[in-house]
């Protein structure tokens, strides 16, 4: 049994928002295409980073898989946050179909907009994610004043 959809020209069309994003990410966000291939040392390819804050604290997140914590360089100089490490090449003797996943070496450098305790830095490698946690420096935490009534 066949379904049968109906066809919406209207679907398939982009907005000129979308089509604006995609304009400016092709040409500004992207790399530009050089002889280095992405994730070779001269190249490393962007870590996609997933980074929020609470009130204590700055949490980053980023998936690594197949990597150990030993392959994981993580540094912090100043208010600057530096992650770097190579992820594993594809199988060389097969025919790939389609190849998605990004191999070889990553980098991704922040700057930090509040200041940290780096000393009291914590990495956490559980399933192949790795979890950032920095806590925020004690001045720029939240302060709560209580009001008095006279």
């Amino acid at each position: 049994m066949t379904t049968l959809t109906r066809w919406n020209p209207w679907r398939d069309m982009m907005t000129l928002r979308e089509a604006m994003n995609q304009l400016f990410e092709d040409s500004f966000v992207r790399p530009v295409r050089t002889t280095q291939p992405v994730g070779s040392p001269e190249r490393p390819f962007r870590l996609p980073l997933d980074v929020y804050t609470t009130p204590e604290e700055i949490v980053i997140v980023a998936s690594l898989p197949g990597l150990t914590p030993d392959e994981v360089n993580i540094s912090i100089e100043g208010d600057t946050l530096s992650i770097r490490g190579e992820l594993r090449p594809p199988l060389e003797n097969v025919d790939y179909l389609f190849q998605e996943r990004p191999y070889g070496a990553f980098a991704r450098t922040l700057t930090l907009n509040v200041p940290v305790e780096a000393e009291k830095a914590e990495a956490v490698f559980e399933n192949g994610v790795l979890t950032l946690t920095l806590p925020k420096a004690e001045e720029t935490k939240p302060k709560v004043i209580k009001v008095k009534s006279k």
